[in-house]
């Protein structure tokens, strides 16, 4: 009977456990976001994670979402990364790269004056931080038809950047309200396109960008990772398990690493039984993520809902996670007033357990 600590292959890679680092976005990138020695640090203390799956990373410039994120579409991103996974494989870790486009989660503000694009011209209601302080997220511009080849292209170079810097693989970010998942849904998607419409439409950039990605790398290296029924980044679906029905059908034919699915809603607004609809048809290496114990992700593992669980806090404040689990030592609490803080505290100054 497997268990957190069994080993799993995902694709390409053999992983030791099958405790996931999630990603977690951490705004430590230095000035043009560039990967540093810092972030080195940071991931190569967490390298006893079966697999860690980095922070969202820039695929082009202009979309930045946050503040100091880390980008992959330049030489210098490219040979900066390799430092860090250098540093997480000399721990003998494995590091998928989490490739991402802001869609109408960026702002002008962060992308010298260039309004962000999306499925369509509908704005998130909420506010986003800046150095200008918080400001409301700007109304988009709706992509045009024929630049949604470009997208899928700049996905693609950024999977070949990746392995450039030496990653194990990439992991594809369709969740939580960036643009691949604006395009899924409903409630941001009301194009009158090949792109909008039907379920088929709206999961057409998700599948070109997927196939781009696997042809340039291999399927087997590639992760897509989902967040159905979060309404995160004002997210809502008329039928999200209809769409993740559609979705799981398609995945279970491309021969991927893994699916990686968020099982819930922050927010509480969606509800569904996302992992048993997985399953149901998808047959691949099925990750799940959102809220876990280490008691419920081992039955979890035990009775084949799932083959592993992404924890994501828990692994900030617990660089030594496995062990703790392993051992049965209290974990440590996270600080979230240092989450995006910047520098050094609250980042890679949690020691591992003595």
């Amino acid at each position: 009977m497997s268990d957190l600590f069994s080993p799993i292959q995902l694709g390409d890679t053999q992983l030791n456990n099958r405790i996931i680092m999630a990603p977690l976005t951490r705004s430590r990138a230095s000035t043009g976001h560039m990967p540093n020695q810092l972030m080195a640090t940071y991931y190569a203390q967490r390298a006893t994670a079966g697999l860690i799956i980095s922070e969202a990373t820039m695929i082009t410039q202009g979309n930045s979402a946050f503040v100091n994120e880390p980008g992959i579409y330049n030489q210098a991103q490219i040979s900066a990364w390799k430092t860090v996974t250098d540093a997480v494989h000399a721990q003998e870790g494995k590091i998928y790269l989490q490739i991402w486009h802001g869609g109408r989660a960026a702002h002008s503000v962060l992308n010298d004056g260039q309004q962000p694009v999306a499925p369509s011209a509908i704005a998130i209601d909420d506010v986003i931080h800046t150095p200008q302080g918080k400001l409301p997220y700007e109304v988009p511009r709706a992509l045009e038809t024929s630049e949604i080849s470009m997208v899928v292209y700049a996905f693609r170079q950024a999977a070949h950047n990746a392995m450039l810097a030496g990653f194990d693989g990439v992991e594809i970010h369709g969740a939580n309200g960036y643009l691949i998942d604006q395009f899924l849904r409903s409630s941001s998607n009301t194009r009158e396109d090949q792109y909008g419409g039907s379920v088929e439409n709206r999961a057409r950039l998700l599948l070109e960008v997927i196939d781009a990605v696997s042809d340039e790398i291999g399927s087997t290296k590639v992760g897509l990772r989902l967040s159905p029924l979060n309404s995160f980044n004002s997210m809502q679906d008329d039928d999200p398990l209809g769409l993740l029905t559609f979705v799981s059908k398609e995945l279970d034919t491309r021969n991927l690493a893994y699916f990686h699915v968020m099982r819930a809603d922050f927010y509480d607004k969606q509800h569904g039984d996302t992992l048993t609809t997985v399953r149901a048809h998808f047959h691949g290496n099925l990750i799940a993520n959102m809220g876990y114990t280490e008691s419920e992700a081992t039955t979890a593992i035990q009775n084949n809902r799932v083959d592993a669980i992404a924890f994501g806090t828990d692994f900030i404040s617990n660089p030594d996670l496995p062990q703790r689990f392993a051992r049965d030592i209290a974990l440590a609490p996270a600080d979230p007033n240092t989450f995006y803080l910047g520098g050094e505290e609250g980042y890679i100054d949690y020691p591992a357990a003595s």
